[in-house]
C-alpha cells in the first residue's frame, strides 16, 4: 500500500470517528428534550386534574366554589297561591263569587279612586295610579281595606292591580292571605343588584300581584326617602298603564314611614274606625297628609242601623 493509500485510509478513519462523536452529543440533545418535554406534559396533566378534581375535603369542585353573581341567578319562584277559601271567611272580597254587601261597598269606593288614577284631562293626578291606605292608629282595619281594594280593582276587565306591603314595621298581608313572606321592597332598596321582577309575586287571582315588605331594616323610614324609592316608584307607576298600585302603610301617627311615603303618592285613602276614633286625632292625622291633593276617607266597621251588627265599610 502506498504511502497515499495509508494517508487517505487514516483520514478516512478519523473522519468516521468524528462523525461520530459529532452525532453521538446530538442524539442525547433531543433525548433530553423529549424526555423534559414529557416530563412537562405529564406535569401539566396532573396540574389539570387537580384543578378540576373536587375537593376532598368538601366535596365541591374549584370551578363551583365562586357563586353565581344576582343578575345571572334563577329567580326564586315568584308564583303565590292566596287562600281565598280563608279569605272569604275572613268576610272578604273574592273573585267568582256572588254579590255580597262587602263587595258592593268597594265597587263604590274603587270607582272615583280608578277615574283619578286614569284622567288624562286638565285635572290629572301627578303619579293618581298610586294609592297609598293608612289610618291615623293601629286596629282600624287599613289592611284589611287595602286588600279588599285591591281584590276589587283586580275583578275590573281594563286594569291589573299590584298590592305593596309597605308596613315594613308591621307587616300583615302575607300572613293574612296565607302567604310566605320573601323577599321585597326594602330588600330592592337596600341592594341594587335586585330588580323588582325578582322579588314580585303573581298570584292565583290573574290580575293581582304583591310585593310585600321584605327584610326589615332600622333605615326603613330612610329607604323610604331615598332617591332610590322615588325611582322605584316612578319605574312602577309608568311601566304600565294600566296598573294600580295600592300601598298598605303604616299607621300616621304612630311611624314617620307613613308621613315620607304620602309625599310620593297620588291618593291617600284613611280608614277611620267608626265610634272609636277620636275625632281630634282624624284632624291630627289628615294635617299629617295635606300635602296630597286627593284624600279620602272609609268609615270602617260603621253600623247599618241603631243596635244593629257591623256590617262593612262605608265611603265617605
Amino acid at each position: 500500500m502506498s504511502i497515499i493509500e495509508k494517508a487517505a485510509e487514516k483520514a478516512a478513519g478519523k473522519l468516521g470517528q468524528a462523525e461520530k462523536n459529532a452525532k453521538a452529543p446530538a442524539l442525547s440533545i433531543i433525548e433530553r428534550a423529549a424526555r423534559k418535554a414529557e416530563k412537562e406534559d405529564i406535569a401539566n396533566i396532573v396540574q389539570a386534574k387537580t384543578l378540576t378534581e373536587p375537593d376532598r375535603k368538601s366535596g365541591i369542585a374549584e370551578s363551583e366554589t365562586d357563586p353565581s353573581p344576582l343578575h345571572g341567578a334563577t329567580p326564586q319562584s315568584n308564583l303565590a297561591t292566596i287562600d281565598l277559601a280563608r279569605l272569604r271567611q275572613l268576610g272578604g272580597v273574592t273573585p267568582n263569587e256572588e254579590k255580597t254587601q262587602i263587595a258592593e261597598e268597594f265597587r263604590l269606593i274603587k270607582r272615583p279612586l280608578i277615574t283619578n288614577a286614569f284622567n288624562q284631562g286638565a285635572g290629572k293626578i301627578n303619579n293618581g295610579n298610586l294609592i297609598m291606605v293608612t289610618s291615623a292608629l293601629a286596629g282600624e282595619g287599613k289592611t284589611f281595606c287595602a286588600i279588599n281594594l285591591a281584590m276589587s280593582i283586580a275583578m275590573e276587565m281594563d286594569h291589573t292591580v299590584l298590592l305593596v306591603d309597605a308596613d315594613v314595621a308591621r307587616p300583615s298581608i302575607p300572613k293574612y292571605l296565607g302567604l310566605k313572606a320573601g323577599r321585597g321592597l326594602l330588600d330592592v332598596l337596600l341592594d341594587d343588584r335586585i330588580e323588582l321582577a325578582d322579588v314580585m309575586m303573581r298570584t292565583n287571582v290573574e290580575k293581582l300581584s304583591i310585593l310585600t315588605a321584605g327584610k326589615k331594616s332600622v333605615h326603613a323610614t330612610e329607604l323610604l326617602a331615598s332617591q332610590s324609592m322615588s325611582d322605584l316608584l316612578t319605574d312602577i307607576a309608568q311601566r304600565y298603564p294600566d296598573r294600580i298600585v295600592i300601598f298598605d302603610s303604616p299607621p300616621l301617627l304612630l311611624t314617620t314611614e307613613a308621613q315620607v311615603l304620602a309625599t310620593q303618592m297620588g291618593q291617600i285613602v284613611m280608614v277611620v274606625e267608626a265610634e272609636t276614633t277620636p275625632q281630634q286625632t282624624v284632624v291630627e292625622a289628615l294635617r299629617q297628609i295635606e300635602s296630597c291633593d286627593v284624600i279620602n276617607l272609609i268609615y270602617n266597621k260603621a253600623r247599618a242601623f241603631s243596635g244593629g251588627g257591623y256590617y262593612g265599610y262605608n265611603y265617605d
